[in-house]
């Protein structure tokens, strides 16, 4: 999963620390929820819809499929207790941008999903997911201003975004302001969806993304827009027609909300104690699923600096297990020593909660330092 941030956003409701034990927990649901005061309400949302089809590249129609897909990812969350689904729609019917967040914000939803699907004009393929944020380059602003220019099918358009025009940049700015404090949920809620889809049904890694989507702009809660595949690749395209391919994607959207949903349960013993304590990391570290990758080791990177600092914890916000090494003539100072890919996440995560926000995942080879993306495309053990 690759995320490219310029900052880390504090979270509301729910220690970061907490919620990125996703990534180190296989999936599962727990029905012990403790909560019966309120369920767990996802608002799932098909793009889409009525006298707009969406794209249709090859001739298929990008509403239905996303209204297809929708559906069973709600089939798969009605079956789970203390689980409640609300469909934007679930017909052919069209719905106005705006009117899709107020419905989740009526309901006091949890999460927001709205499913889609891509197009381009050559061969491009691959699924990616989107929170709200500032378009880090032009193929993202492009998505964004793709799917935003449906405003233009709905009346009274004007007045209902106050003059916002989807074809200026300078719209985009305003829009991360309402949704800044869910960023991270809505960060982790997109990379366990784009993780299932690029580990367990092997499709091609566009990563998590930010970009000016409105529709992800009127919802108050952890909201993402996934990005199914292209309709415009002929094999990809065939693939999210077939039922197989929904169904798929389907099971990959609905066990990435679940597992979000599980750590939250998780994090409800610590959202009153954001202060995460070495004892804490310890303990999550030693019940965390291996992922290991034999002959390499990760590291988090702290920083790089020309003076050389001692490695006692006092000198790093009291984490332990701190190396320093003279690279291209500055110090750099790790975290952690691992060939467990989910205990470094975990490690990574309980630095940035220490104050570390631009630290990062290194990996190493017979003492060589190697692209963390390329080592976990290896063999896994």
């Amino acid at each position: 999963m690759s995320i490219v941030r310029s900052t880390i956003m504090k979270t509301k409701h729910i220690p970061f620390f907490v919620l990125f034990i996703c990534t180190a927990v296989s999936f599962s649901f727990s029905s012990n929820n403790n909560d019966t005061t309120k369920p767990f309400v996802v608002v799932l949302d098909a793009g889409h819809g009525g006298h707009d089809s969406g794209n249709l590249g090859n001739g298929y129609k990008e509403k239905n499929i996303a209204l297809n897909i929708v559906l069973e990812v709600g089939s798969i969350l009605e079956k789970k207790e203390n689980i409640k689904v609300i469909y934007t729609r679930k017909t052919d019917k069209f719905i106005d941008l705006h009117e899709r967040g107020a419905i989740a914000n009526r309901a006091d939803a949890d999460l927001f999903v709205s499913v889609h699907c891509n197009a381009h004009s050559s061969q491009a393929y691959g699924t990616e997911t989107f929170v709200l944020g500032l378009h880090a380059n032009q193929r993202n602003l492009e998505v964004a201003k793709k799917e935003n220019e449906v405003i233009f099918l709905e009346e009274n358009y004007e007045e209902n975004y106050a003059g916002y025009d989807p074809n200026s940049p300078e719209s985009f700015i305003g829009l991360t302001l309402m949704q800044e404090e869910y960023l991270d949920q809505s960060i982790m809620l997109a990379g366990l969806i784009q993780n299932n889809f690029t580990n367990k049904l092997k499709r091609k890694d566009r990563s998590v993304k930010q970009a000016g989507f409105i529709v992800l702009h009127q919802s108050y809660m952890p909201s993402v827009l996934v990005e199914t595949g292209f309709l415009t690749n002929n094999r990809e395209g065939a693939y999210l027609n077939s039922k197989k391919g929904q169904t798929e994607i389907a099971g990959a959207i609905a066990e990435g909300v679940l597992t979000y949903q599980k750590n939250l349960n998780l994090a409800t013993s610590h959202a009153k104690n954001p202060i995460i304590t070495q004892e804490e990391i310890d303990k999550a570290i030693d019940t965390t699923e291996e992922k290991i990758y034999p002959g390499y080791t990760f590291k988090v990177q702290l920083a790089a600096s020309s003076k050389k600092l001692n490695t006692k914890p006092e000198n790093f916000k009291g984490l332990k297990d701190i190396t320093r090494n003279r690279e291209d003539g500055l110090f750099k100072y790790y975290y952690g020593e691992t060939s467990d890919y989910n205990k470094i996440e975990l490690m990574k995560t309980f630095a940035k909660e220490k104050g570390y926000s631009s630290c990062y995942i290194v990996a190493f080879k017979d003492g060589k330092k190697l692209r963390v993306s390329d080592v976990l495309k290896t063999q896994k053990k």
